[in-house]
C-alpha cells in the first residue's frame, strides 16, 4: 500500500490512488442512497459531513468514480466550485452550464439541453450567461426580445426546463464541496440558488462541509444574526439527507500511523528498536493521539517528517524528531520557543543554575505562561509541557519527574546540547561532525588507514575535544566497537595541543583524561604497560599517561577502582612510565625555575605520584647545586589557577610533601619579610604558607606517608 505524504489530493479509489481509510464502502452506500432519494423525490439536496481532514474529498470522488463508471450509465455528473464564483448571477450562469454540459450530447436529450439553456438565459446578465454557454450574445439579445414581446417568463422558462429534464429521465448530479469555506454572503448565495433557482426535477445536489465551521459561517450572517440555534435550522431546511461520514476511530488513527511510519522508514532506510516503539508508543497515547484526530493530521506530521527527514536520517533519534515535527507543525509558537531556552532545556549553559534553585510548582507555572504566550490552547498546555518534559529530560527532573529511560546524548536526542542544532537546522552543522564520518573515522584509526576522515576527526578533537569526548563515550557505553588501543595512542601525541574552550568550569584536557581513563579500562591486561608507554613517549602523552595509570588504582565518586598497585601489569606499567619521565624533565632541569612551563610542573606532579621519593630526591638536587630557587620553585607548584593562594589546605601541603620538604618550605617563611603592601604571587603565596603552618613545630616537619593521593589525579 502506497502512502503519498505530500499528496493531499482527494483519492478516489482506484489502482493510482488507492483508499487507506475504508471509506470506498461509505461511498457504496452514498450511491444506493442517491438512487433511493430519486426513487422518492424529483429534487433533493444531499450533504456529505465531516470534519476537515477528515476524507469527504475522498468520498465524493469515489461516488463520483461509480456513478461515471456504472454500467449502463445512469446518472449525469456536474462538479461546480462555489469559490471560483463571487456573486448570484455568475454562479447561476456557472450551474445551468454545468447542467447542460453533463447532459449526454445525443439527440434524446437535446431537448433538455435547449430548455436548461433557455432557462439559464432568462434568469442571467447577457454577458455572463453567454460567456458560460457559449452563445452568440446578439443571437440571446434577438431571443429576450422576442420573448419580451410575447408572454414567456422566467417561470415559464423554469416550467419548460422542469419538464423537459422530466422527460428526459436521466438524473444530474450537482457537487460541491468545500462550502464551509465561504464567506457568509457567499454560502448565502450557494443555498439560494441551490433551493429556490435551481430546483428542478432529476436535478440532486450532493454538497459538503465541517458542520461546526459551516454553522460559524452561518451564525456570522444577517439572516441568522448571530444565534447557532437559527442557523442550524436555517440549515435543516437546505439539506433533505445527512451523508455523516463514518467516525475515524482509534483503530483507524493507529492503523494510518502505523502505515505511515512504517512507509517513512522504508523510505530513508531506517528501523526503530524496540525501546524506540515503545517510547513512540508512549509519546502518541501521551502527547499526539487527542491532537492527531483527522486522517490530513496524521499525513500532515509524517508528511512534514518526510520533507525535512534526508539529511538528518542517521543523525538524530527518530523518536525525538517525529515529536519535534509535530510542535513545529501543530505548535510552532513552542517550537520557536525550543531554541531561545536551549541552554536551560539541555543544560549546556549556566542559565541552568538559575532554574535548579527554582520550586517544582514554580518552574511548570512558569513554563505555561510561557506556553500560553506562545500560543498554546488552554486545553493543551499539560500535554505540551509533557511532551516537552519526555525530550528535555533536564526539566522533567526539574518538573518532579525524574531521569528515567536512556540520556539523551546516548540517543543522539534533542535534550543534549551535542545534538540539539541539528534537530533546528534540519541538517548536521558545519560545525558538527556527522555519524557516518565519525564511524568512518574509528575505521580507519583502528587499521591504520589514512583517511579524510580521520583527518577531521582528531581537527575537531583538539578544537571541539568535549563534544567529541562525548560522542566517543556514549559508543563506548553502547557497547559498540572502539579502537581504544590507538585512540589513546593518539589522544596522548595530541594533549599538548588542545585549543577548545572550556565547557562552564571544565577544560579539555580535563575531558580528554576521563576519556582516557574509560578507554583504557576496556584495555585487555597484557595490552597496558604497551599502551602506556607507547603514550608516554611523548612529554605530553606522558602527563596523560601517569594521570591514567595513578587513576587505575584510585576509586571515583561512582566505581571503585579497577586495578590494585600489587598486580603485576601495575608494577610494570608504572617502571615503564617512570622511564620516560625523567628524560622528558631534561632540559627543564638545566633552566631557572622561573622559566618552567606549564608541561614541567604537570610532569613534576606525575612523578610525584608515582615515585614520590625519586621525585623528591631530583628537585632536591636543583635545589642544591643553585639551578632552582624554593620561593620561585613553590610559587610554580602552587601558582593559582591550580590552588588560589588563599585556600592552600592539607590536601596541597601532603601533595607537596612528594616534592619538598615542608619543614624547609616554614624555614623560608619564617626567614622571608614581607611588606605589607606587597601583593606579587611570592608574597601571597607565603602569607597563604603561613596561615597552613601548624602550632606544633613537630608537625611541620613530619612529611605525609601518603603519595599525595586526594583523589584522582586529574
Amino acid at each position: 500500500m502506497t502512502y503519498r505524504f505530500f499528496n493531499d489530493d482527494p483519492v478516489d479509489g482506484s489502482a493510482v490512488l488507492p483508499d487507506l481509510l475504508g471509506h470506498e464502502r461509505y461511498a457504496d452506500h452514498s450511491v444506493g442512497l442517491l438512487r433511493e432519494v430519486r426513487d422518492q423525490s424529483e429534487s433533493g439536496v444531499l450533504a456529505l459531513i465531516g470534519p476537515w481532514g477528515s476524507g469527504k474529498s475522498s468520498v465524493l470522488k469515489m461516488v463520483l468514480r461509480r456513478l461515471r463508471n456504472a454500467e449502463p450509465a445512469s446518472w449525469s455528473v456536474a462538479e461546480l466550485n462555489p469559490w471560483l464564483y463571487s456573486d448570484l448571477d455568475s454562479l447561476t450562469a456557472a450551474l445551468f452550464s454545468e447542467i447542460r454540459a453533463a447532459l449526454p450530447k445525443g439527440e434524446r436529450w437535446s431537448v433538455a439541453r435547449e430548455k436548461v439553456r433557455d432557462f439559464g438565459v432568462s434568469v442571467s446578465p447577457l454577458g455572463k450567461i453567454g460567456g458560460f454557454l457559449g452563445l452568440d450574445v446578439s443571437e440571446v439579445v434577438k431571443d429576450i426580445a422576442e420573448r419580451i414581446g410575447g408572454d414567456t417568463s422566467t417561470s415559464a422558462a423554469k416550467e419548460s426546463a422542469a419538464a423537459a429534464l422530466r422527460d428526459a429521465g436521466r438524473p444530474v448530479l450537482v457537487v460541491m464541496d468545500d462550502l464551509d469555506r465561504l464567506t457568509p454572503d457567499e454560502l448565502l448565495l450557494v443555498f439560494k440558488l441551490v433551493r429556490l433557482v435551481g430546483n428542478l426535477p432529476n436535478v440532486y445536489y450532493l454538497i459538503s462541509f465541517d458542520e461546526r465551521t459551516l454553522l460559524d459561517v452561518l451564525s456570522r450572517s444577517d439572516l441568522v444574526g448571530g444565534s447557532e440555534h437559527r442557523a442550524s435550522e436555517f440549515l435543516e431546511k437546505i439539506v433533505q439527507v445527512r451523508l455523516d461520514l463514518p467516525a475515524f476511530r482509534e483503530r483507524d488513527a493507529y492503523a494510518l500511523v502505523d502505515g505511515c511510519l512504517a512507509a517513512l522508514l522504508t523510505n530513508h532506510r531506517l528501523s526503530l528498536t524496540a525501546t524506540e516503539e515503545q517510547r513512540f508508543a508512549r509519546a502518541y497515547f501521551h502527547y499526539l493521539q487527542d491532537r492527531l484526530l483527522t486522517p490530513r493530521a496524521i499525513k500532515r506530521l509524517f508528511g512534514q517528517a518526510a520533507a525535512s527527514l534526508g539529511a538528518l536520517a542517521g543523525e538524530v533519534d527518530l523518536v525525538d524528531f517525529l515529536l519535534v515535527t509535530f510542535l513545529r507543525t501543530s505548535e510552532p509558537g513552542v517550537y520557536r520557543l525550543l531554541s531561545r531556552h536551549r541552554a536551560e532545556l539541555t543544560g549546556s549553559g549556566i542559565s541552568l543554575l538559575g532554574q535548579q534553585r527554582r520550586e517544582r510548582d514554580e518552574l511548570a507555572e512558569l513554563w505555561r505562561t510561557r506556553l500560553k504566550e506562545a500560543g498554546v490552547d488552554s486545553g493543551h498546555l499539560d500535554g505540551v509541557l509533557g511532551l516537552l518534559a519526555s525530550l528535555f529530560p533536564r526539566l522533567a527532573s526539574q518538573l518532579g519527574g525524574g531521569l528515567s529511560g536512556e540520556p539523551p546524548q546516548a540517543r543522539q536526542g534533542i535534550g543534549s546540547g551535542d545534538y540539539f542544532d541539528r534537530y533546528v537546522v534540519f541538517g548536521v552543522p558545519d560545525d558538527d561532525l556527522p555519524e557516518a564520518v565519525l564511524t568512518a573515522a574509528l575505521a580507519q584509526v583502528e587499521s591504520a588507514t589514512p583517511g579524510v576522515e580521520a583527518d577531521e576527526l582528531w581537527l575537531r578533537f583538539q578544537d571541539d575535544t568535549h563534544r567529541i569526548a562525548r560522542r566517543i563515550q556514549q559508543r563506548l557505553q553502547a557497547g559498540a566497537r572502539v579502537p581504544s588501543r590507538q585512540l589513546l595512542i593518539r589522544m596522548a601525541e595530541l594533549f599538548a595541543s588542545l585549543t577548545a574552550a572550556k565547557e562552564v568550569i571544565l577544560s579539555p584536557e580535563f575531558t580528554v583524561v576521563i576519556l582516557a581513563q574509560n578507554l583504557f579500562r576496556t584495555l585487555a591486561a597484557d595490552e597496558r604497560v604497551e599502551v602506556l608507554d607507547l603514550m608516554a613517549s611523548s612529554a605530553a602523552g606522558a602527563d596523560l599517561a601517569g594521570v591514567v595509570l595513578r587513576n587505575a588504582i584510585q576509586p571515583s565518586d561512582t566505581e571503585p577502582a579497577f586495578a590494585q598497585e600489587s598486580d603485576e601489569w601495575f608494577a610494570a606499567a608504572r617502571t615503564a612510565v617512570l622511564a620516560r619521565l625523567e628524560p622528558h624533565l631534561t632540559t627543564a632541569s638545566g633552566r631557572p625555575a622561573d622559566e618552567l612551563g606549564d608541561l614541567d610542573i604537570s610532569l613534576l606532579w606525575r612523578w610525584s605520584r608515582l615515585d614520590a621519593a625519586a621525585a623528591r630526591r631530583w628537585v632536591r638536587q636543583r635545589l642544591d647545586d643553585g639551578h632552582w630557587d624554593l620561593l620561585t620553585l613553590l610559587t610554580k607548584l602552587l601558582r593559582a589557577p591550580r590552588t588560589p593562594w588563599s585556600a592552600i589546605d592539607a590536601d596541597d601541603l601532603e601533595a607537596l610533601d612528594n616534592l619538598v620538604d615542608r619543614a624547609e618550605v616554614y624555614a623560608l617563611y619564617d626567614r622571608t619579610e614581607i611588606p605589607e603592601n606587597d601583593d606579587s604571587p611570592p608574597a601571597q603565596l607565603l602569607r597563604a604558607l603561613g596561615r597552613t603552618r601548624p602550632t606544633d613545630p613537630m608537625q611541620a616537619s613530619e612529611p605525609s606517608n601518603e603519595a599525595g593521593d586526594t583523589g584522582n589525579d586529574l
